[in-house]
């Protein structure tokens, strides 16, 4: 069957999380009603991370296989029809045909997540639900000291939530940036795979360090202390967004002999 790899946007605040869920609306479950809806098939769509409930993706990949073998930019335009007919807070960005050994999971070499926080007195109005509201101000440049603490491979048990599935809680950490502009501090993570809660951790962690409750080494001896009770607050889910995923380039896309052109577009 034709393999459609999808990169998708949305607004995580009305779900679940991305996983289907029996007692609750899922980003997952929205895709698969369109698709259905679509084509009349009952497809599973596998997404390259599975977001908690609240947290927003600005680049989730997704893959499915259908029975016909869709013009990508007819299926991402079809598809987002659906979507918005149901009123679904998700965006189909893209839609590549790929090769049935891609896997929007499994083939995923790094995945990229942004924090946001916010510091200012007055509560969020516009950001409401797509940041997290800290009311004290925070010192970056220490959040970012104490992140490098975490930079590299190590035993993240500090960092993941007592509910995590993952067999092993050893990661390879590449990259945890914290940055400011005004009121706006980013956190910004890279790594192959996380664990459950782990950025979120992070950023409750970081977030002490930015208030001076911790210090960066204060952080490395909570990282190898492998305790939970060891980490700063979960910081709540608004303010993650899962950004970017990156697949090897060994992975060649399907060839169509039609290409979308300004004539075609919808």
């Amino acid at each position: 069957m034709p393999r459609f790899r999808m990169t998708v946007e949305y607004d995580g605040s009305p779900y679940f999380g991305w996983q289907r869920q029996d007692n609750g609306p899922s980003v997952q479950g929205a895709l698969e009603a369109a698709v259905r809806s679509l084509t009349g098939e009952t497809v599973s769509i596998r997404g390259a991370g599975r977001t908690d409930s609240g947290v927003h993706a600005v680049g989730q990949v997704a893959h499915a296989d259908l029975s016909r073998d869709w013009e990508p930019y007819k299926l991402r335009n079809a598809l987002n029809a659906h979507l918005a007919m149901a009123k679904e807070a998700v965006s189909v960005l893209d839609v590549a045909a790929v090769t049935e050994d891609f896997d929007a999971r499994f083939s995923a070499t790094r995945r990229h997540y942004l924090y946001r926080i916010i510091c200012r007195k007055a509560r969020l109005a516009l950001e409401h639900k797509r940041a997290w509201w800290v009311s004290k101000d925070m010192d970056h440049e220490r959040m970012h000291a104490a992140a490098q603490m975490l930079v590299g491979r190590h035993d993240f048990t500090t960092f993941r939530s007592v509910h995590c599935q993952a067999n092993s809680p050893i990661r390879t950490l590449d990259r945890l940036d914290v940055t400011r502009n005004g009121d706006l501090i980013e956190i910004r993570a890279t790594a192959q795979s996380f664990l459950h809660n782990q950025i979120r951790s992070f950023a409750g962690t970081l977030k002490m360090a930015g208030e001076g409750a911790m210090t960066p080494e204060d952080v490395r001896v909570a990282l190898e202390a492998r305790d939970r009770k060891a980490c700063g607050p979960v910081a709540p889910p608004d303010g993650l967004y899962f950004m970017q995923v990156d697949y090897p380039d060994v992975i060649p896309p399907r060839v169509h002999s039609k290409v979308e052109t300004v004539e075609d577009a919808d």
